[in-house]
């Protein structure tokens, strides 16, 4: 197998299906860090972020006969849907989807035009941000922001219904605005 710049996907995956632990090793270092900051996205505890990548990559070896290359970044992107779906497996068993509500006074102090810009944040900054919502929350909305999943592919992968779904992005989103808001006003 050549080791140039440019991975064939498909070639790496062959070799890894049929057991090759060299193609198996360089799938792992090509992708851990990216998946690692996926699963972090949704878990924010360390210990089961480590679980949850081990779960993942164990999935991926078993699987990975089945992956057909679509194009460059297509086993990234088929692992990454492996590592969320084991990310939302993990919080669904350990019962962390439940929601908090806003207060209505609280919420009807954000209204949408006075959502903050996030200009004077950085990113670790933001996603710190974000790791501090409600799970329910974050899962929603790393869901629908990040992943570009419609409100009835997050009700059917969570179990619940539209509703909630777009019910629980808008209060991620005022809850997330508050802290924005509340950071910049420590920050100056």
């Amino acid at each position: 197998m050549t080791r140039s710049h440019e991975i064939d996907e498909q070639q790496l995956a062959t070799l890894a299906a049929a057991g090759d632990t060299d193609a198996m090793k360089q799938i792992y270092c090509l992708y851990a860090g990216a998946l690692t900051a996926t699963a972090a996205r949704y878990v924010v505890d360390r210990e089961a972020v480590r679980d949850i990548l081990h779960d993942s990559f164990v999935k991926v070896y078993a699987s990975i006969g089945s992956f057909t290359s679509r194009g460059k970044g297509s086993l990234k992107a088929w692992i990454q849907r492996i590592v969320v779906n084991e990310a939302l497996a993990w919080l669904k068993a350990e019962n962390r989807l439940s929601t908090v509500s806003i207060d209505d006074d609280e919420a009807m102090d954000f209204a949408a035009d006075d959502e903050p810009g996030v200009e004077g944040l950085d990113a670790p900054t933001l996603m710190g941000l974000i790791k501090k919502l409600p799970a329910g929350y974050r899962t929603v909305l790393n869901l629908y922001a990040l992943e570009g999943k419609s409100h009835r592919e997050i009700a059917d992968l969570l179990g619940i219904a539209p509703d909630t779904s777009a019910s629980q992005l808008h209060r991620a989103k005022l809850m997330l605005a508050k802290m924005i808001n509340d950071e910049l006003k420590l920050s100056h």
